[in-house]
This record gives C-alpha cells, structure tokens and sequence, in this order.
C-alpha cells in the first residue's frame, strides 16, 4: 500500500506526495474580495503540501457572505490571485480553487438588503460576521431567510460556476475544487432537511443531486475533468442542513461524480475525537468509495498515524489536513520525521494580518528560537 509520502495523480496533477492541504477560510483578503499580498506568502509557506486547496473563493457576489474571503469573479480579483498562484509554484506547489457559493449563510447585508437563495425558503441558524455600515469593524447578526432559486435562474449559477473555473485556470491555478459540502449550496439542494421543493430539483435523491451533476459537468466541460475535484461532506448536521438517508443520498452523488469522470473527490466526515461531533449513523465514505473509482481523499482531523492506516486499509487514496496545516507550514517534514506540531491559535484564525496566519514557525526557525 502507498505511504503519504508517495507521489499521487489527481487528474492532470502530479502530486508528490498525499498529504493535502484542506480548504482553511482565513479572511485576508479585502473588504471587495480581492486577494492581498499577505495571502502570498501564506500560501507559498505551505507548498510543500501534495495539494493546496485553497480557502474557499466565491464565485459571485451573490454567492459570497464572509466578511474579508476572497473571489474569483471580477479581472481585479484574477489578477491578484496571479502573484499568490505564482509564489506556490515558484516554491514548487501545487494548487486548486475551490470554487463557492454559500446560498442561504449569505447575510442580505453582503447582497444590499436583498435576501440571500437557496434551495428553498429556509434560515440557516446561529449568526454571521458581516460589515458595519460605517467606519471599520465588524458585527454579528441573526442569519435572515433566503428565498428559492427560481429554475429560470440555475443557469445563471451554472454561468458563475464556470465563469470562476476559467478565472482560475486564468489566475494559474492547477485545478478547481467544486465546494459541495458543509451546509453552502449545493448542500442545500443536497439535503432532504433543507430542500423541500416539488420541482426537477426536489423530492427524489436523484433530483437533489441534479444540481451538483449540473454544476460539475459545466465546470469540467469548462476546464477538463482532470482539473476538477469536488469536496463532499456526507456527515451529520452541518449549519443546519442534515438527510434522512445519507447513505444512499451520498452513494448517488458519488456514482454521479463518476460518471462524469472528475480528477478526484475529497470529503469531510467527523471521526471520534475530532472538532465536530460523530454522526448519528455509521460512515458513508465506505459505500461511496464502492461507486467513486478515482482518487479519493479524506479529512477528518487525521494525524500521522491514523492517516496512514486509512491508506493502509484502502479507505483512502490520500489525506486531507485542516488546522494541523494552519498552524504548521511544514507539516508534511514533521509528520515524516515525527516532530511536534505547533499549537494552534483559535482565536486568530481570522482577525487578518500577519500574526496567526504567516508567523508559523517551520521547525528549524522554532527550534532557533
């Protein structure tokens, strides 16, 4: 069985070894969605990752409700991802967009009062950080309730997908990831608790999954299934969003995926101990790794160990890490020597700047110090 150190094809990309750097929300970039230098920097410290994916990316206005998350939809923004692009290539990396659109966890405040769409009429619970309306700062508010999607509109989000998909490859990017989890849009549709409609979208898993089919096949005739992945979360409640029969639910987005023949699927599903709570029900990825016959990733707060015997299982083809690569630029070198980590620092993950983002210390400049 491979190591997490042995070289992987995603697609059309080599990836010199399956360790992947999970999608990580950090709000640098400007208050207009623009990538700033800073974000650089962060992303060029952790190249030696197999895969960069990058922090979630809006792929429209209409699509984006995290206060300081960067798009891809506008010439500005492609362009100030091009130096971010380049600054992981020229350390040698690897990396994907992961293209977003957050449906009803889009505030009206980000959409100028109007509200935010979705599957169907429904709130997402909890509130969001969103902009004051003067000065600087921010606030929390109560999330307000989306209205459903018409049909007519579908095909203009379908033109945003690949609209973004092609800024990326415009931008350098190597590849995109679909974000298709945790509770944003296409989960939306996904989930029988959140989508209650009696159209060709709703009722039947065949008609949840529609969307997601939808949305690949156009970013993969727009960029190459070998340049498209798609993240998945078939695990329990996820900002309020949940299904009644995951198992099958999840089996047919998966088939679906592969039919369409996309470069690689990636997922997130709590295991014991991590920073969700377990599921109400045994593990879906078994059952989607029956169906989905291309390389398949998984992200469950793994750490060296148990990451290896999940590929030493066949569970997996490669793995997944979130804040373990937030805190650490050099996690592949010290999950292969079995060096400490760095703790992590919760409490800024997303306040911007340089502290708890760029001042990691790699394990050489920490062990200087």
């Amino acid at each position: 069985m491979p190591s997490l150190f042995d070289p992987i094809q995603l697609g059309a990309i080599r990836a010199p070894n399956r360790i992947l750097m999970a999608p990580l929300t950090r709000g640098r970039a400007t208050r207009d969605h623009v990538p700033t230098p800073i974000m650089a920097e962060y992303y060029r410290q952790r190249a030696g990752a197999g895969l960069i994916l990058s922090e979630a990316t809006g792929i429209s206005q209409q699509g984006l409700g995290w206060a300081y998350a960067p798009g891809l939809w506008s010439d500005e923004q492609v362009e100030a991802w091009k130096p971010v692009v380049a600054a992981v290539h020229e350390a040698g990396g690897r990396i994907a967009a992961q293209l977003w659109h957050m449906g009803r966890l889009v505030h009206s405040d980000f959409l100028g009062g109007e509200p935010p769409v979705s599957s169907s009429a429904t709130t997402a619970p909890g509130t969001v950080r969103t902009y004051p309306a003067e000065a600087s700062g921010e606030i929390k508010r109560p999330y307000t309730e989306a209205r459903p999607l018409r049909t007519d509109e579908i095909p203009g989000i379908l033109d945003d997908y690949a609209r973004a998909a092609a800024n990326a490859l415009r931008a350098g990017f190597d590849g995109v990831q679909i974000h298709a989890a945790n509770g944003y849009l296409i989960d939306q549709f996904l989930r029988d608790n959140s989508n209650f409609r009696d159209d060709g979208y709703g009722g039947s898993i065949d008609n949840r999954v529609r969307l997601l089919r939808e949305v690949t096949q156009r970013v993969v005739d727009t960029v190459g299934g070998d340049r498209t992945g798609v993240r998945l979360s078939p695990n329990g409640e996820v900002q309020g969003v949940n299904d009644s029969n995951p198992h099958a639910l999840f089996e047919a987005a998966a088939a679906a995926l592969d039919d369409i023949g996309i470069g690689f699927l990636e997922m997130r599903e709590p295991r014991p101990g991590g920073t969700r709570g377990l599921p109400d029900h045994p593990p879906v990825h078994p059952v989607m790794r029956k169906v989905f016959s291309g390389p398949l990733a998984l992200n469950a707060d793994y750490h060296a160990d148990d990451a290896q015997a999940a590929l030493d299982a066949g569970e997996a083809d490669a793995i997944a890490f979130g804040r373990t690569f937030l805190a650490n630029p050099d996690l592949p070198e010290r999950l292969a020597e079995k060096l400490p980590l760095n703790p992590q620092r919760e409490e800024l993950f997303y306040i911007g700047g340089a502290e708890g983002y760029t001042d990691y210390p790699r394990w050489e400049a920490g062990q200087a110090a």
